[in-house]
């Protein structure tokens, strides 16, 4: 047999505290040794579980068993290799395993890339599960995985995944608020970054080789290599520079607005937003000031009528904040929704605000509106709130679906997590004022 490379100290103590963690996460570049670390963590996690059922997954079954099962000879099979079988466990495939006290636990391999993969494991409990690839995964999928868990006597998750841009639902819904907590000291997480570097079977030699193929200031080796949450291709709104974007409250404090806009998207079953946005005087500047988010979460919803009673109270602060909204503003609503902008002017006027609510104006088209705010960004005229770093992010997030493109389409991808809403929120507030900013 061959000589294997070892771990780095910082995957040997992925490993190690993963026996005490519930809720085990590794992020980053590529042939980190992300998959290896989990495999071996869950393989003996299983191994030590009292419950008999767990749960492998992946974007697709075939995923699964090759990131899983196999992990390029270093998987389930080669880990528990002599006390393990392939076999059909009530029509599902799974991995039949006899653990170290001679019980028989089962590990069910099922794919997640569909929303309708989730009824595939629904009425089952798992002891544990392991979902490689995670953000892949359909969004219902992987909530119904944790669903999944919560009757297991040691509920422990193992995830691992190549970064998506920080607006992606993985981030948004369920990274993120963990990883308040773990800065606030919860305790039973871990969220692991690994690269290349930490990969000990690629030499110092191979690794400077590997490297010296990538342009350092590229999207892609921010993306493939260091791991770092950003897009990768299909870029919208090119030439974002953080520094030369965002605005802090002294200057915009300084600021004189000639005109203000405020935007507004109802999400449906998403994020409902609205935007503040102010004009320089000659509209020389498009300033994003303030907004509201709030995004749709499960039992999470808000009715039409909470909504335009929350956007109103926002309305209201900012008007409290510059006056010269009351006289020089427009709201412009989502258009395809009257009874919201019905419900928002009511609100409005019971609140001593005369602005008026317009319907979004689309008759341009999205590109049009598109187009106009990379202008501006191109141009330097687009500023955004430092505080605001969601509606950067949006910006940041903007991609053209691939595949559409590829058939002389132009579409903007809109994955449900809330991108689309704030690019569509400001821009409603921009595109009425064309004429006057180009």
């Amino acid at each position: 047999m061959g000589r294997y490379a070892g771990f780095s100290k910082k995957q040997a103590r992925y490993i190690r505290k993963a026996r005490g963690c519930w809720l085990n996460v590794c992020e980053g570049g590529k042939r980190a040794g992300k998959n290896v670390c989990n495999v071996i963590a869950f393989a003996r996690c299983v191994d030590m579980h009292a419950d008999k059922l767990h749960l492998a997954g992946g974007v697709s079954i075939a995923a699964a068993k090759m990131n899983i099962l196999d992990c390029n000879g270093f998987g389930l099979l080669r880990l528990f290799r002599g006390r393990c079988r392939v076999g059909i466990y009530f029509g599902k495939q799974a991995l039949f395993v006899t653990d170290k006290r001679k019980r028989e636990k089962v590990i069910i391999f099922v794919g997640g890339g569909r929303s309708s993969d989730a009824k595939l494991i629904k009425g089952n409990s798992f002891g544990s599960a392991y979902v490689s690839e995670v953000n892949e995964c359909n969004k219902e999928f992987f909530f119904e995985v944790l669903d999944r868990t919560l009757a297991s006597s040691d509920k422990k998750l193992f995830f691992d995944l190549n970064p998506k841009p920080q607006s992606h639902w993985f981030y948004r819904e369920f990274l993120d608020w963990h990883d308040e907590r773990l800065a606030a000291g919860e305790e039973g997480y871990q969220h692991a970054h690994f690269t290349i570097a930490d990969n000990l079977s690629v030499s110092d030699e191979r690794l400077r080789e590997v490297l010296g193929t990538y342009d350092k200031k590229s999207v892609w080796y921010q993306s493939e290599i260091l791991g770092r949450r950003v897009l990768a291709a299909g870029h919208i709104f090119e030439g974002l520079d953080k520094q030369n974007i965002f605005i802090d409250e002294e200057i915009m404090e300084k600021m004189q607005f000639g005109a203000f806009a405020i935007g507004v998207d109802v999400g449906g079953t998403d994020a409902t937003v609205a935007t503040l946005v102010g004009y320089s005087k000659g509209f020389k500047e498009a300033c994003v000031i303030d907004g509201y988010y709030h995004k749709q979460g499960r039992g999470s919803g808000f009715t039409h009528d909470r909504y335009a009673k929350e956007i109103a109270t926002k309305i209201v602060g900012w008007s409290e904040r510059f006056p010269e909204i009351l006289y020089n503003c427009v709201c412009f609503c989502e258009s395809a929704d009257k009874l919201f902008r019905q419900a928002l002017s009511n609100e409005l006027r019971a609140a001593g605000l005369s602005i008026r609510v317009v319907p979004s104006y689309k008759k341009d088209g999205i590109l049009d509106r598109i187009r106009l705010v990379a202008m501006l960004i191109a141009q330097g005229r687009f500023k955004i709130a430092a505080h605001l770093g969601m509606w950067l992010a949006a910006l940041e997030s903007a991609a053209w679906d691939e595949n559409a493109m590829n058939n002389g389409e132009w579409v903007r991808i809109d994955d449900g997590s809330g991108v689309v809403d704030i690019l569509d929120s400001t821009e409603y507030a921009i595109q009425p004022f064309k004429g006057r900013l180009v």
